[in-house]
């Protein structure tokens, strides 16, 4: 997929891939803008850490995956609202 406003992946970063098995992989939401949200539309995992649970999304695809970007703008425009 070509870079645009709706798509970027960055090769030559240290940390690409972030998640193993991506074929294409869109760093434009490289810290996931629903990261914060208690509901959100993709599959975080929560865990205790510290002894306090915590939202992980280390296994979560959803905002790298390009044919997700609508329903995040969606996502984010409500929660605006």
């Amino acid at each position: 997929m070509e870079n645009s406003y709706r798509y970027f992946e960055n090769r030559e970063c240290k940390y690409y891939p972030c998640h193993e098995g991506m074929e294409e992989m869109n760093c434009l939401f490289c810290f996931c803008p629903l990261y914060l949200k208690e509901h959100c539309p993709g599959k975080p995992e929560y865990i205790i850490s510290k002894g306090k649970k915590i939202k992980s999304c280390m296994h979560c695809t959803f905002p790298h995956q390009a044919e997700n970007y609508d329903i995040l703008m969606q996502f984010l425009k409500k929660a605006n609202e």
